[in-house]
């Protein structure tokens, strides 16, 4: 799964980098959790250029009796997503990109202990996970848009730290993903797999990243071996 990420560049980075119309205010974060407002990139049958827009991360299905079902809907599987309740509709008609310059990871060391880890392009630069998006309303017309990360099968840098990592979309295919006028999902299927380790890169990190009440460069920081076992005994 992918349940923490770090987005470091301002607004108008993402709206270059993403070649989004308007503007984009985003103040750099080093640790996004679940539920927070996150940007996200989409594109509009009615509206052929891309627009960034903040969602709240976990998706929210149109027909949801209750708004917190969202908290448990941070990620859906590539590979069930157009079939699935939650997210199929989405998969045909809702799909968008979730900026991002690293994810985290933990691996599991001795029977309590785990070490997280960064995951990032080998060049640092930002990148785009597959995202699904949805809105919903209440009964008093109230609506929150809520997006989802799908993860895919780990390659070989993510393996031996975890068993699923999230769909990194190579830039090329953002237009692919994207466009409102595919509505097959069986289209954009192939684009779910897992990206090249060869332009990735992992690090360890401390685990100040553990807590959600931390979000400052010292999460994304790259640790020392030796800091790497004394984080863990």
């Amino acid at each position: 799964m992918c349940g923490r990420y770090r987005l470091t560049r301002d607004g108008k980075q993402i709206v270059e980098d993403f070649a989004v119309e308007g503007e984009m205010e985003w103040t750099p974060r080093y640790n996004i959790a679940p539920t927070d407002p996150v940007p996200t990139v989409r594109q509009d049958a009615r509206n052929p250029v891309r627009h960034c827009t903040l969602m709240r991360w976990g998706l929210i299905p149109f027909w949801a009796k209750d708004p917190a079902i969202g908290a448990k809907m941070i990620n859906g599987m590539a590979e069930t997503a157009a079939t699935k309740p939650a997210f199929r509709d989405s998969m045909r008609m809702r799909r968008c990109l979730v900026p991002a310059d690293g994810f985290y990871e933990w691996a599991r060391i001795g029977a309590k202990e785990k070490q997280p880890y960064n995951f990032g392009m080998a060049d640092d630069s930002v990148f785009a996970f597959a995202g699904l998006w949805d809105r919903w309303r209440d009964a008093g017309g109230k609506e929150i848009l809520s997006c989802a990360i799908l993860t895919t099968r780990p390659n070989a840098l993510v393996a031996d730290v975890h068993n699923r990592m999230p769909a990194i979309l190579p830039r090329e295919h953002y237009d692919l993903w994207l466009d409102p006028g595919i509505t097959d999902p069986a289209k954009v299927a192939d684009l779910l797999s897992p990206f090249d380790p060869r332009r990735m890169r992992k690090y360890p990190v401390s685990q100040r990243v553990n807590s959600v009440k931390n979000d400052d460069p010292e999460c994304a920081r790259e640790i020392q071996p030796a800091t790497v076992q004394a984080n863990l005994f």
